[in-house]
């Protein structure tokens, strides 16, 4: 029963959608509502949307710094799985829900509510990611999710402004953008609105973190990114925490025009969906780290860890990183790491990001053995003749049998 719920945890931004839930709880449940701000990097100040929270009235406010946390221990093991979704998709959005849910469910305990809500749509994936992630947390932890209750008829941005407007909630007059966004630090994502033509081009004043590669400067940005056991520590020699070294990147691929991706993607729902992203410095992650992989990474274990990278990927879209299959491979993929370590210098030119380096201690790259030149006995090339004829052994019993 909704009388039963005294006390709710909501995950606040403090834009339209969350500040008019805010008031719509309120009114429903008779109930406090607490409300849970997650700083991953989104480019927004957590002041503005606390004092917000607390004109609309929430009874208290939590507004906590995550960005540290969500490099270290969200995007960069997501980066080490080479985990990409439908083989584009760097997962910015994908990675951050669980985090924060995570968080509200601390908040939940300090709190000791009596319920969790959150505005994502019933359309979407993220209200799968966060209640997978407050269910996998408290198994009996009650969830209110708006846009799927019956009695919520705030189904037009007009309509919530004029609830707004109703009830004193300070929002924008116009709507300036006809499209929705959401930012953090590894990617801002755009859907919605005009991006639903799937043929329709995207406006280049849409953007934010990339500048039009047609206009980006015309001599190549060269950087080198360093790792350890698979983790990246340091960009141009110099050590970075996990947040400042993501900003870093984003800083020199956005300068760039890197990172740009228009795509049609699969939701977990079941529905197509148009999807257009800017990752300028996971782009650039993505490739120095697999760069780094070439020459420290066992051919057969890369192989493993590469045929479990679109299920991971798979996992994390769907919202499922706190699950035993994800444990499992996250273990085995943690393993592969363990060689790692080394630098990869890239070239960033006009949306390009190309490698053109890369360098370890603990290559098992060996010029003796690949050299076109005299190997002087490091390789006998005799021995491929045998090698060849072993493989081919099954090929050529087929044929003799008719079966080809």
């Amino acid at each position: 029963m909704a009388s039963d719920i005294k006390k709710i945890v909501l995950a606040y931004s403090g834009g339209l959608d969350t500040s008019v839930i805010l008031k719509w709880l309120q009114e429903k449940y008779k109930a406090d509502v607490i409300a849970f701000i997650a700083d991953v990097g989104q480019g927004e100040e957590t002041e503005p949307a606390r004092k917000k929270a607390v004109q609309t009235g929430a009874s208290a406010v939590y507004a906590e710094d995550l960005r540290e946390e969500f490099a270290r221990d969200f995007v960069f093991p997501a980066m080490k799985a080479n985990a990409v979704y439908e083989g584009t998709y760097l997962l910015g959005t994908s990675v951050a829900r669980p985090l924060i849910a995570k968080a509200q469910i601390g908040v939940y305990r300090k709190e000791k509510a009596d319920a969790v809500a959150h505005g994502a749509t019933g359309k979407g994936n993220d209200q799968v990611r966060f209640e997978l992630t407050y269910y996998a947390h408290e198994p009996n932890i009650r969830v209110i999710a708006p846009w799927r209750d019956p009695q919520w008829d705030l189904t037009s941005r007009t309509k919530m402004m004029e609830y707004a407007s109703r009830h004193g909630i300070p929002v924008p007059t116009t709507v300036k953008k006809p499209y929705s966004s959401d930012r953090n630090l590894l990617h801002i994502s755009f859907e919605g609105g005009i991006l639903e033509d799937p043929w329709a081009e995207p406006p280049e004043d849409m953007f934010v973190l990339s500048v039009d590669p047609r206009k980006a400067p015309d001599t190549p940005t060269y950087v080198e990114v360093e790792f350890e056991q698979g983790t990246p520590v340091a960009v141009d020699g110099k050590r970075l925490s996990p947040a400042t070294l993501l900003v870093r990147l984003n800083e020199l691929g956005g300068g760039n025009g890197v990172g740009r991706v228009d795509m049609v993607e699969n939701r977990f729902v079941g529905m197509k969906s148009r999807g257009v992203y800017e990752t300028p410095g996971g782009t650039i992650l993505y490739k120095a780290h697999r760069a780094v992989e070439s020459i420290t990474m066992d051919r057969e274990v890369m192989l493993m860890r590469d045929q479990m990278s679109p299920k991971i990927a798979q996992l994390i879209y769907n919202g499922f990183w706190y699950s035993p299959e994800m444990d499992f491979m996250m273990d085995l993929v943690r393993k592969s790491q363990e060689n790692v370590s080394g630098t990869a210098r890239v070239r960033l030119y006009k949306g390009n990001c190309d490698v053109v380096g890369r360098r370890s201690p603990n290559s098992l790259y060996d010029e003796k053995i690949s050299t076109f030149e005299e190997d002087q006995g490091a390789y006998q090339q005799a021995d491929a003749g045998a090698f060849i004829k072993l493989n081919a052994l099954r090929l050529r019993v087929r044929k003799n049998a008719g079966l080809f």
